[in-house]
């Protein structure tokens, strides 16, 4: 019989329900007192007021009442403390760098592009300069969904898809401005894009977000597979998505022509998120992933770790694996950005997780923290990046974004992931054009009601069938067969479309 509780650490102050416990229960020497839900905590020794209280042997928060011995540890009884998350956290930059480990050699079926770089998939993309050309770039690509009109690709077997990704800014907004440098950003990477064999650019014409003044910024020009046009120069919607059908058929060809051949783990690009976590997330999704991400760098991969917000109160846990003193340093100075940004929105950092975050089992931002880092592993910290910045180190790396799970998706793309991994507790639906999307199940009663959304069940280590180090090799190669062309949950619904969307900083104007 397995144990009804989940101990992570000897010094813990709290064990974790492996399912639904009600009182009188023994949990070591400890009697439950009342119903405690399944990924919920259980104090393990009288707490007094003002006391922190420690999972994986780090502060998760600080008790806002007595708590005895066998109580439930939830937001009744825990929150962050007069402290306000600003207890001490040792950076020691450096200090768990370690060397490299020896290389390994794997393989998966990619699409390699004239200029070296390897694709996972083959898309043709309708991207917009504004809010304004969205209607029109949808139509256009609508033109060619395998949904509405399955013959439109039947003649080009290669080509994964015609996607429209628009988004709701591009103007409203100061040239110069940050909000204006990050849609750039973000629209260079997805324009350049290895998952992309071609791409259309739609715009109104007279927006903010010229075309012409981003093309000089990205230092792009057109060719033959990058065309763009604006709605008032073509003469409307209905030319406008005429000229785009007959641009993209004329594109269509040579985007189909490519094969698939063996290429080195070392070109996949990885893009690690969490969402609609639970009290199993650290335990079980997130360190397996943690396995996966130190087995594709050992392959000369790169995982890029993001969400800001959600390694707050963590982040002393990556510092120290920075491979040099500015690395971590930049990871610091981007949490005090943040904690700038949410003072100047009438905000602060040390906010609560999500109501299903909550109802999970997290408690507080730094226990949802604690558990999101371990999706990077244990790999040294290469380099840290902003939000969209082309991703140029082989490795685990950071990428400053919001924790709003479709933008931070977007910067990572954006920088160059060409798959994301997608740890869930609670049933995140998401998918990402044009990069796959792998969603990783923390918990079996997840799997049970949602199987065909997930791709992987990792609930399968809380019920003791499964390891973290098995399923993280299961996780590495199911990477590789979903990089060789194996759709995923996601892409099998059609999700992606909607996913895009560019974080939007600055005033609207």
């Amino acid at each position: 019989m397995m144990n009804p509780f989940i101990r992570l650490h000897p010094a813990d102050d709290v064990v974790i329900a492996r399912s639904q416990l009600v009182g009188g229960t023994l949990v070591e020497h400890v009697t439950v007192r009342g119903l405690v839900p399944a990924g919920h905590k259980i104090a393990m020794r009288a707490i007094a007021t003002g006391e922190p209280v420690r999972r994986y042997n780090q502060i998760i928060g600080f008790a806002s009442r007595p708590i005895a011995p066998g109580e439930h540890v939830h937001t009744q009884n825990l929150d962050m403390g007069t402290a306000k998350g600003d207890f001490a956290r040792d950076y020691a930059f450096g200090a768990d760098v370690k060397p490299a480990p020896a290389p390994r050699e794997a393989s998966f079926m990619g699409i390699r592009r004239a200029d070296g770089r390897v694709a996972t998939r083959n898309y043709i993309g309708v991207l917009t300069s504004v809010n304004c050309s969205a209607t029109a770039a949808r139509a256009i690509a609508d033109h060619f969904s395998r949904r509405t009109n399955p013959d439109a690709l039947a003649a080009y077997p290669n080509v994964d898809g015609v996607v429209a990704l628009t988004h709701g800014t591009g103007c409203g907004m100061d040239t110069d401005g940050i909000g204006m440098q990050i849609l750039a950003r973000t629209l260079t990477g997805y324009a350049t894009h290895a998952n992309f064999a071609a791409v259309l650019v739609v715009g109104l014409g007279c927006e903010v977000n010229q075309i012409n003044a981003w093309l000089a910024t990205g230092h792009l020009a057109e060719g033959e597979n990058f065309r763009t046009f604006n709605i008032q120069d073509t003469g409307g919607t209905r030319k406008t998505v005429a000229k785009g059908v007959a641009l993209i058929e004329e594109m269509l060809p040579r985007a189909n022509a490519v094969t698939r051949e063996p290429c080195s783990a070392a070109h996949l690009c990885i893009g690690l998120q969490c969402g609609g976590s639970d009290g199993y997330s650290g335990i079980s999704a997130n360190p397996a992933l943690g396995v996966a991400v130190d087995l594709l760098v050992a392959h000369g991969g790169t995982a890029i770790l993001s969400e800001t917000p959600e390694i707050y109160g963590a982040e002393h846990l990556l510092t120290r694996r920075a491979v040099r003193r500015d690395v971590g340093e930049k990871l610091v100075a981007r949490i005090h950005w943040w904690e700038r940004y949410t003072q100047i929105n009438d905000g602060e950092m040390n906010n609560n997780p999500s109501p299903g975050n909550k109802a999970g089992g997290l408690t507080t931002i730094l226990e949802k923290s604690l558990g999101a880092v371990a999706k990077g592993g244990t790999s040294n910290l290469e380099a840290v990046y902003e939000y969209a910045e082309p991703v140029t180190a082989h490795g685990f790396v950071f990428m400053d974004t919001p924790g709003y799970d479709p933008v931070s998706a977007t910067g990572q793309v954006a920088g160059g992931a060409n798959m994301i991994c997608f740890t869930t507790g609670r049933g995140s639906a998401y998918g990402c054009a044009p990069s796959p999307s792998l969603k990783l199940a923390t918990n079996s009663a997840l799997w049970r009601r949602q199987e065909e959304d997930m791709d992987i069940n990792c609930g399968e280590i809380v019920d003791g069938q499964s390891t973290i180090q098995a399923m993280g090799e299961r996780i590495f190669y199911l990477m590789l067969a979903t990089a060789s062309g194996a759709p995923s949950k996601s892409e099998q619904h059609g999700y992606g479309q909607s996913e895009f969307v560019p974080w939007q900083v600055g005033a609207v104007m």
